[in-house]
């Protein structure tokens, strides 16, 4: 169980849905978690750790999540799974992967999900603005959009069923043979059912339309 803090610094409560853990120890509803903890959820779990007027975090199922905290500030590492991040206007928050620093908008309040996956991380921002900094490039991620960091076409990873976060499929060489086979030789059967056969043998071809 989640012990209380001793000290007079920012400390945070944490509320619990199924199996989750704090630095290793089962955690508890209405526990108090402090900075440095590392939180950890099983399947079908989740915690939810108020920071009062700084914000608000929620570690959802089948995730890794170090959160750090201060009165201005929140500094989170997501080594896997998902959480989604509310903070207060003023407050400097950001959010390391293992493909990308999300980074959000200290001038305003903000809403926003990281999720890490197989081959990249995702983002969706709710309310205000993070910016996804991959390497040396930033990509700004406003309300009510999405942008994904990492190698989409790494082998080995389960495809990822969300729009527009899925390498294309690419077909070369014989298989498009067979489609164009297959497409001719549907037109032909299509027009061959209205084809008439003259007593000297010549095929009249029918328009289908007749």
């Amino acid at each position: 169980m989640v012990g209380l803090a001793a000290t007079k610094d920012l400390t945070g409560e944490i509320t619990v849905t199924g199996q989750v853990s704090v630095n290793g120890q089962t955690a508890v509803s209405n526990s108090t978690i402090v900075s440095g903890s590392t939180i950890v959820t099983g399947a079908d779990s989740s915690a939810v750790i108020s920071l009062g007027k700084t914000g608000r975090i929620e570690v959802m199922a089948d995730s890794n999540f170090v959160l750090n905290f201060s009165d201005s500030g929140i500094v989170g590492i997501l080594d896997s799974g998902k959480a989604r991040i509310s903070d207060a206007s003023g407050v400097a928050t950001t959010i390391t992967t293992k493909d990308t620093t999300v980074i959000a908008d200290s001038a305003q309040a903000n809403n926003f999900v990281v999720e890490v996956e197989c081959s990249h991380t995702h983002v969706d921002t709710t309310a205000g603005l993070v910016t996804m900094r991959e390497g040396s490039s930033d990509k700004q991620v406003a309300a009510g959009t999405s942008a994904t960091a990492g190698n989409l076409s790494q082998t080995g990873c389960k495809p990822c069923l969300r729009p527009n976060s899925a390498p294309p499929v690419r077909l070369a060489g014989w298989p498009w043979l067979i489609l164009a086979a297959a497409g001719v030789a549907g037109v032909a059967i299509l027009l061959g059912g209205n084809n008439e056969v003259t007593p000297n043998g010549q095929v009249i071809i029918v328009s289908p339309t007749r």
